[in-house]
């Protein structure tokens, strides 16, 4: 090439790259100021979310973005894109070696006797990655998974890392060829390509080398363009995301009531979700792992975690573009049309329009689309903040809910029976000749009983709490009961969207643990037991009470001998995993310990259980409104439990146990039997004929 052809190349690749970079500035620029139109992130004090297990915690930054942990839960996929991730790594290496040879035909990397083996791997990785994109294409367009689009985004994607890897391939090729090199083992697919041309003159050879680097450079910065204006912008975000994400994701920021200036609560646009939340939607890969085993989407409601991350990332950038003027593509005029989608209108209401209220009602807020998702994206406290909107701001609640709110404001209780009616089951426990302590002021004990509404004023779940107390007084533990002292924890109103009656409720509750002296609490509420362990820090709960599962407590007085399941139950149980108990506090192993200690009962376990159980449908306060679309989901998780042919299906939530008993019941399999762990411990502890 003459010198002045070289100088032409040379001003057209600095002009090709510098017109690139800057469209990728621009792109990744304007996201970061449609990001900044979200409230500023609340601090989260040191610490919080700490307390999981190490060994159910999530991973840590460097294990998902480097060790693709939550990608390999889907081994044929994790490993798919193990293998894109670090191939295209390598390969930077590669694309700077290929570029300084179109600029200077002599050129090469300055890794001296090492270069050929640098040669080789470079060769290698290409085969790899055109491999791995291969199978990617299968596994959309022809496995067709049902999680993964099937668009011309994807299509893009998986075009453009193609061309790039058989770009390369050919140029290697082309360049081996006019260099008049010889075939080797150190490049085994360039010698390849240089066999197919060898017949050429080498000023064709030359020409074909320099058409091959040209469509090499100029598809590396399509996709360098392409990246920030595609869900590929995950490959910017989804880092940012994962490193500022919480130890343990937690709903919303508490809300200081009496400081907040207006009647606005909750998210009703997007400038009422916090920044983080905004990066949320810029950082979604779309790989349907979320939808993929969410309740409300498995059993055909209008509820899909990605689709409501993608709907609200497409209004995002119209509501941005409207606010700051400042296009979200570019260049427009060849991704304009991207932005003429139902969701472009700025003026929609994002609760509403973008996000209907079915969508947000019918979140179990299990968190099983959190668990799985593998760029940390938070659906739930999105979700919620929505619901605090409607509950607060505008008033719109689902009557049946609207029902139990006004009813735990006004008795304390979802049903607004009488306060005095909490202490129903103690009076009965107590004529059956048990002791059943109630705690009173400047009275030591060690352990608080919490009961809580379902154990206190439900028939069936009342069963257990009397089960509970039996086995704690054989035990020898010192422990008392609250009786009509004792408040609803407020869960059921903050995941209902009621921030204000859960602040009220929390408030009163904690006061009486001060009242008491309470150091050591124990309930076999989930719900509760999380809003205490991890929620209640907030409020003013003292630092130090130490919070238990009672299933954690029971476990260990098993394995302390204070407990003794003697009597056989010569059956078959499986066990259904509560979510608040599971994926929001890493509680899997105490239940279960529990279960293989009870003499002939053989522990089978379904297809979902441990971190990936299905949530039961009565999360997220739906245990009060009723499902209207679709399969129930109590229904469905049933299903799972029959498919093991168990003889008792065990649980370890009043909640759970009242779902799961009701979705056996409409299979018309009640000769299964449903019972809490505590009972069934009761049963071997006090034999079947005394429990």
């Amino acid at each position: 090439m003459t010198a002045a052809l070289q100088a032409l190349q040379l001003i057209a690749f600095l002009a090709a790259v510098a017109c690139a970079v800057y469209c990728f500035g621009y792109a990744v620029s304007v996201r970061i100021r449609y990001i900044g139109l979200g409230r500023p992130d609340p601090p989260r004090p040191a610490g919080s979310g700490g307390r999981l297990d190490s060994g159910s915690a999530e991973p840590s930054f460097a294990a998902q973005v480097f060790g693709h942990r939550k990608l390999l839960n889907d081994r044929k996929s994790g490993v798919m894109h193990l293998v894109l991730f670090y191939g295209f790594l390598l390969l930077q290496l590669g694309a700077i070696d290929l570029i300084g040879q179109g600029l200077s035909r002599e050129w090469r990397l300055p890794l001296g006797p090492l270069y050929p083996y640098f040669a080789l791997q470079q060769e290698i990785t290409v085969i790899l990655v055109l491999a791995a994109i291969a199978y990617a294409a299968y596994r959309r367009y022809g496995e067709k998974l049902p999680r993964l689009k099937r668009n011309r985004e994807a299509a893009t994607v998986v075009l453009l890392i193609g061309g790039l890897m058989l770009s390369v391939a050919l140029t290697n090729g082309f360049k081996l060829a006019w260099d008049g090199g010889h075939p080797s083992l150190w490049h085994p697919v360039a010698s390849a390509v240089a066999a197919c041309v060898s017949l050429l003159p080498e000023a064709a050879a030359g020409a074909l080398f320099y058409i091959g680097w040209w469509l090499h450079l100029l598809i590396l910065l399509a996709f360098l363009v392409y990246v920030p204006q595609s869900k590929h912008a995950h490959i910017l975000f989804a880092p940012l995301n994962l490193y500022g994400r919480r130890k343990m994701p937690r709903l919303p920021e508490t809300i200081d009531f009496d400081t907040a200036e207006d009647e606005q609560f909750g998210a009703g646009s997007l400038q009422g979700l916090t920044k983080h939340q905004l990066l949320d939607l810029y950082a979604c890969v779309e790989c349907g792992r979320c939808s993929n085993v969410c309740p409300a989407t498995g059993t055909g409601k209008t509820l899909s975690p990605m689709q409501l991350i993608t709907n609200l990332r497409d209004h995002l950038n119209a509501v941005g573009q409207a606010v700051t003027s400042r296009s979200p593509w570019m260049p427009a005029a060849v991704f304009a049309g991207k932005s003429q989608g139902t969701l472009a209108d700025p003026s929609l209401r994002m609760v509403g329009d973008v996000v209907t209220q079915a969508e947000l009602w019918a979140c179990t807020t299990c968190r099983n689309c959190e668990d799985q998702c593998p760029v940390g994206n938070e659906h739930v406290s999105m979700i919620i903040d929505m619901r605090r909107h409607l509950t607060m701001t505008e008033g719109d609640v689902p009557g049946t809910a609207a029902r139990v709110l006004q009813n735990l404001e006004r008795q304390g209780n979802p049903w607004g029976l009488s306060r005095h009616a909490r202490r129903d089951w103690i009076e009965e426990l107590r004529r059956e000749g048990a002791i059943v302590p109630e705690a009173r002021s400047g009275e030591p004990f060690e352990l608080l009983f919490y009961v809580g509404s379902m154990g206190s004023y439900d028939t069936r779940a009342k069963s257990v709490t009397k089960a509970v107390a039996r086995l704690l007084e054989a035990a020898g533990c010192s422990y008392a009961v609250m009786g009509e002292e004792e408040w609803n924890s407020g869960d059921t109103a903050r995941r209902l969207g009621q921030e204000y009656l859960y602040q009220e409720s929390a408030r009163e509750t904690i006061e009486r643990f001060k009242k008491f002296g309470v150091r050591r609490i124990v309930t076999a509420d989930p719900h509760a037991y999380h809003a205490f362990r991890n929620e209640y820090a907030d409020l003013g709960m003292p630092d130090g009470i130490e919070v238990l599962h009672h299933t954690e407590l029971l476990a260990s007085l098993v394995r302390e001998g204070r407990l003794v399941p003697a009597a056989r139950l010569d059956a078959a149980a499986t066990y259904h995993d509560s979510c608040y108990l599971g994926r929001y506090n890493g509680k899997y192993g105490p239940a279960r310990e529990v279960l293989r200690a009870i003499p002939g009962l053989e522990l089978r376990e379904m297809e979902r259980s441990g971190p990936n159980a299905m949530c039961c449908g009565a999360g997220g306060g739906l245990m009060w409104m009723e499902e209207t679309e679709g399969t129930r989901i109590h229904t469905a998780r049933a299903e799972q439990a029959v498919a093991v042919a168990p003889d008792v299906v065990a649980t370890a939530c009043p909640y759970c146990l009242t779902m799961m008993r009701d979705g056996l019941t409409h299979l018309q399999r009640e000769r299964i039997e449903t019972r809490d762990i505590a009972e069934l411990l009761a049963r071997s502890v006090f034999g079947p004929a005394d429990a």
